[in-house]
């Protein structure tokens, strides 16, 4: 059977929202008010819904329905852009701000079928190939999803597509249910051995007690090919800083030498989408090049004679440390930002070197057999994520019959 194709705009309505200003400060008309990061990779997230005042009819002409589509506009990272939620009334009268953009399906277009064919590889692809990226952030606009052609079969044919999906991806959700779980439990093993190790009379002190310098944050340069490294903010891994993650910056040798970076400098990030990973901090672990560290960062420099640097990575990436992180963590346009006289107060516990060693000797041992679990796990991860993206390219490109040889086709697809 041929599908039809059509542009969006000739199947939906699609609309930007209220841009947060100080007028829009919530006071005698107030209403909810979604933001970019009630949008995730995994659906809505409503735990934090802020509030927003509206003028005239704008309820009317922006409350949201539902079977709504919520597209964010802009995201730093390409494999993320125009991720996307379907609404599902679940808040009476919300409306959303002007970093998504609101598409409204019409007759010919089920919001349950626009919700997944949105995530199939051939959408995501146009969507990425259409944003632009400006100072890396990549963006896209209403003119541009109204541009964007999908297929439209039948009604009766995307009922009936939306059927066999729904009964593929529940397997593969449980899949995924299951193996988040364990990376969960993973990291409360972790957790609880942290704790054992620090009895809960140790000293505790604010980060700026044990710094040999004061917290600094670095600076932002434009790219140039050839010029003087910089880390991105990608750098900043788990297992320590990435000295890979860089870019040659419009600055010399003698701006940059402030910023420079050396081992055992721990790293902290100043902002991100997600409230779980702002203040995040990566630890560099081995002796660098010059290079510098950005303006997303903050740098921490631990003082010898009170804290070793390994020790600090430990104790500030857990969970009581990011307790305190997320209490002072504010937001603005969907990012979450921290600055330095937040993290300077943050309390740790500070035991002496000698316990800090043994500590950090028995923590290291323990990592050995959690990385080894994480491998396993990402690798199944990769797996689901792969025969995800297989089942819903084999569903728009009409080959799901909701047979026994669908898994033939979607193992040929995840395999090529």
């Amino acid at each position: 059977m041929t599908w039809d194709r059509a542009s969006l705009r000739e199947v939906a309505d699609i609309q930007g929202g209220i841009q947060k200003q100080p007028k829009r400060a919530p006071h005698k008309n107030s209403f909810p008010f979604l933001r970019v990061a009630n949008v995730t990779a995994s659906g809505l997230d409503l735990a934090d819904v802020h509030r927003v005042e509206l003028f005239g009819d704008e309820l009317e002409r922006l409350r949201l329905l539902p079977g709504d589509l919520l597209v964010v506009e802009g995201n730093g990272s390409r494999s993320q852009i125009g991720r996307a939620a379907v609404w599902n009334g679940a808040i009476d009268d919300c409306v959303h701000q002007n970093h998504l953009i609101r598409v409204r399906p019409g007759e010919r277009l089920l919001p349950q079928f626009l919700g997944l064919l949105w995530n199939a590889p051939g959408i995501r692809d146009e969507l990425t190939r259409v944003s632009s990226s400006t100072s890396g952030l990549h963006t896209l606009s209403v003119a541009k999803l109204k541009r964007l052609v999908l297929p439209v079969p039948p009604v009766t044919e995307q009922r009936r597509i939306v059927e066999i999906l729904e009964e593929h991806l529940s397997h593969l959700d449980a899949a995924a249910a299951d193996l988040t779980r364990a990376n969960v439990r993973l990291e409360s093993l972790s957790e609880a051995a942290l704790r054992l190790r620090i009895p809960s009379h140790t000293v505790r002190r604010p980060l700026s007690d044990v710094l040999e310098l004061p917290l600094s944050n670095g600076r932002s340069v434009p790219s140039r090919d050839g010029g003087f490294p910089v880390l991105r903010l990608t750098a900043l891994k788990e297992d320590g800083v990435d000295l890979g993650e860089r870019k040659g910056g419009a600055w010399e040798r003698d701006e940059a030498v402030r910023f420079l970076v050396k081992q055992g400098d721990f790293l902290i990030a100043r902002g991100n989408g997600s409230l779980r990973l702002v203040g995040k901090g990566s630890l560099l672990r081995h002796e660098p090049d010059e290079v510098a560290f950005p303006d997303t960062a903050i740098r921490a420099r631990a003082r010898a004679s009170a804290v070793l640097p390994e020790f600090l990575s430990l104790v500030w990436n857990s969970r009581s440390t990011r307790d305190q992180i997320e209490r002072v963590a504010r937001t603005s346009a969907g990012i979450y930002k921290v600055n330095q006289s937040q993290l300077g107060a943050i309390q740790l516990p500070v035991p002496e070197l000698s316990e800090q060693l043994s500590i950090i000797a028995a923590m290291s041992r323990l990592q050995e057999h959690r990385h080894v679990a994480l491998e396993t796990i990402d690798l199944a991860a990769r797996r689901s994520r792969s025969l995800r993206r297989a089942v819903l390219a084999a569903a728009f490109e009409g080959k799901l019959t909701g047979r026994r040889t669908d898994f033939e086709v979607v193992e040929e697809l995840a395999e090529a």
